[in-house]
Formats: C-alpha cells, sequence, structure tokens
C-alpha cells in the first residue's frame, strides 16, 4: 500500500470512529471542568486551611455550568480521571464544596461512583 492509501484508510477509520462512538448529552467538556478547577490543584495536593478564591470561584462556575445530569455525572467523571494522577488529599477534596460554600453531587475522589449521580 502506498502512503496516500494508508492515510485515506486512517481517514475512513477516524471517520467510522467518530460516527459509530456514543454520543453525549453533556454539553460540558473536560477541558471546561479542569480550567474551572485549576486554581484549586495546589490546595488539593498540599493546602491547609480554607481554599484559594480562585479556586471557590472556579468550583462555583463548574457547579453553576453542570446542571443537567448528564453535565454532572461529565463532570464527575472529569474529575475522577484527573484526581487519579493528582492524587489530591481526601480530607481536603471531601471539605472542598462546603468550604467554598456550594454543592457538588459527588466527591473530588479517584474512587467516586459517577453512575450514582441524578
Amino acid at each position: 500500500m502506498n502512503s496516500s492509501s494508508v492515510v485515506v484508510a486512517a481517514m475512513a477509520a477516524l471517520m467510522m470512529f467518530l460516527l459509530l462512538a456514543p454520543t453525549s448529552d453533556a454539553a460540558i467538556s473536560c477541558s471546561d471542568v479542569i480550567k474551572d478547577l485549576r486554581p484549586c490543584v495546589n490546595y488539593l495536593s498540599s493546602g491547609t486551611g480554607k481554599p484559594p478564591s480562585a479556586c471557590c470561584a472556579g468550583a462555583s462556575a463548574l457547579q453553576s455550568a453542570a446542571s443537567s445530569t448528564a453535565d454532572k455525572k461529565a463532570a464527575c467523571e472529569c474529575i475522577k480521571s484527573a484526581s487519579k494522577s493528582l492524587n489530591p488529599n481526601p480530607q481536603l477534596a471531601q471539605a472542598l464544596p462546603a468550604n467554598c460554600g456550594i454543592n457538588l453531587p459527588y466527591t473530588i475522589s479517584p474512587s467516586v461512583d459517577c453512575s450514582k449521580i441524578s
């Protein structure tokens, strides 16, 4: 097979994957979630006391953006995935929503069960 045939075959495979991939009803993306919670990373890893105001502003923005069940589940999956590499302090992660004066329907944890979110 010549290189142009390989490129065409790869593009065709990619198009089939995109067409057959399950779609999500979620409007929120992982990049949105990460952008909102980026100011919390240092705090969740090695912070103490109250979270920084930028962290709470991001958490509040995430709470507002993730309004539907699909959005909440998508945000939860993104946070779950990111927290596996971040390894946050469990006490700080669990207390983050309350310390920021918001209510998230899940905890920031690599073991959270996102399927239970409604």
